[in-house]
């Protein structure tokens, strides 16, 4: 039975799939099998050991069950994974298992394959995340909308500026994916202490060809293990992604509440809101991707401290890993796809969009109406002040700015009606957001989606 929620709730099969305890154990036995080839190309192993070797690291031989098995009676998973190949190899095979190996070359140069696995998964996500992003940018680039800052309206934009701001995000955790996949990618093959002493003189050599074998890099140098910094940086990109994800989902929950209703989550026929009040219709999707968003934010500091292992190597980075990266990896891509499907699925109120637009009395047209005056000849500070004036005025009288500017004899004296109605136009205050959405799309689409 299933205890942790990444077992039987929050995740996709493809990714679980990578860090299921069997596909560990696969990845540990394609090392050991990399390394005895290694050995057997370079001459240190009789190659029929090898073959057999490599014939039997497959988890229908090494059975998960006699894994565990031997470790309980052993307590160490990595002699029992080497006594488990040892005992079914034939021909003496067994007796070159692991042969000048320390177990953290096989477990880290397998997490190295995991992460591959995972990045490569991740990758495409982010792309299908953009291309959703994109569409939507594109097909709202002139939708006008009230901008909020502060929670407060500010200015008029475009619903296309926001998915164009969020798309360009995804765009950089895609650069960010690439640079750490430079560096994640590497395996080590340097025994107890990095030093290579077990493989003797050619011990560079059996590195290079058990890494090339595999798909992957040497790393530079090591102690026991590949330095931590490299999983913990892995661990910083799920957090910022997780943060944009985060983000989206946050401005997606607000913009449905009742008093704004502006957009929606996607909610099917038969679904339902609430247990006891049957007319809610509540955006529990963008909900638990700012929930699971937190825990794998909250990943980061326990990867950060395995950074500082003690000597040559300790174990507390073990424990610790076991734990946030399974879980960081299949938490990000579930909340990734739910994402992916939310953005697909956007319902827009545009009545509503409309409505909350007029709702501030024509008061975020103030900074218009200013930098007109200031061109009329008008100091920049003197408009300031002027429609701060009658903008309070209006927050008090509950009017709006319109007839507060025609009544007040300051301002009537400075803007004829005609202006007035021109500068207070919405549509005619977005500057060059659909220029600026229409750029961005171009260079997204350029850069990831062609």
């Amino acid at each position: 039975m299933s205890v942790h929620p990444i077992e039987n709730r929050y995740y996709y099969h493809e990714m679980r799939r990578i860090f299921t305890e069997e596909a560990r154990l696969q990845k540990m036995l394609d090392v050991e099998a990399a390394l005895s080839w290694a050995q057997a190309q370079l001459g240190l192993i009789p190659p029929e050991a090898s073959e057999e070797i490599g014939r039997k690291a497959k988890t229908m031989y090494v059975r998960l069950e006699r894994v565990k098995e031997l470790e309980r009676l052993l307590d160490h998973d990595i002699m029992a994974l080497v006594s488990a190949l040892s005992e079914v190899c034939e021909g003496g095979a067994g007796g070159y298992v692991h042969l000048g190996a320390t177990s953290y070359d096989i477990v880290d140069t397998a997490l190295a394959l995991q992460i591959r696995d995972a990045l490569e998964v991740l990758e495409r996500d982010l792309k299908e995340l953009l291309r959703a992003l994109v569409e939507q940018a594109e097909a709202h680039k002139k939708t006008l909308c009230m901008g909020r800052t502060h929670g407060q309206h500010a200015i008029p934009t475009t619903y296309g500026m926001k998915f164009a701001i969020w798309a360009c995000e995804v765009s950089r955790h895609l650069e960010r994916l690439g640079e750490c996949r430079r560096r994640a990618l590497v395996g080590k093959m340097s025994g107890a202490v990095g030093t290579m002493a077990g493989f003797g003189p050619e011990g560079f050599e059996i590195q290079k060809l058990t890494m090339e074998k595999l798909g992957l890099k040497p790393a530079d140098i090591t102690n026991q293990v590949v330095q931590r910094d490299i999983h913990a940086e892995l661990q910083c990109l799920l957090a910022l992604i997780a943060g944009t994800l985060d983000k989206i989902g946050r401005e997606i929950r607000n913009l449905q509440r009742t008093e704004i209703s502006e957009v929606y989550e996607p909610f099917s026929a038969g679904q339902v809101g609430s247990s006891t009040m049957p007319h809610k219709r509540n955006p529990h999707k963008s909900e638990r991707i700012c929930g699971l968003a937190r825990i794998i934010r909250a990943s980061v500091l326990p990867s950060l401290e395995t950074i500082a292992l003690e000597h040559e190597r300790d174990l507390t980075n073990s424990s610790v890993e076991r734990i946030t990266i399974p879980e960081g990896f299949i938490l990000t891509d579930y909340i990734l796809r739910q994402m992916i499907s939310i953005i697909r699925g956007l319902e827009f109120d545009y009545e509503n969009i409309g409505r909350n637009i007029d709702l501030s009395l024509g008061l975020p047209m103030t900074e218009r109406i200013m930098i007109e005056l200031v061109r009329k000849g008008m100091g920049r500070q003197e408009a300031h002040e002027m429609l701060r004036r009658l903008a309070m005025r209006c927050w008090r009288e509950k009017r709006s700015l319109r007839e507060v500017i025609l009544e007040d004899e300051e301002a009537s004296s400075l803007i004829d009606r005609e202006e007035l109605e021109e500068w207070l136009r919405p549509e005619g205050y977005i500057g060059t957001a659909v220029e600026q959405v229409e750029r961005v799309t171009r260079k997204l689409v350029e850069l990831w989606l062609d």
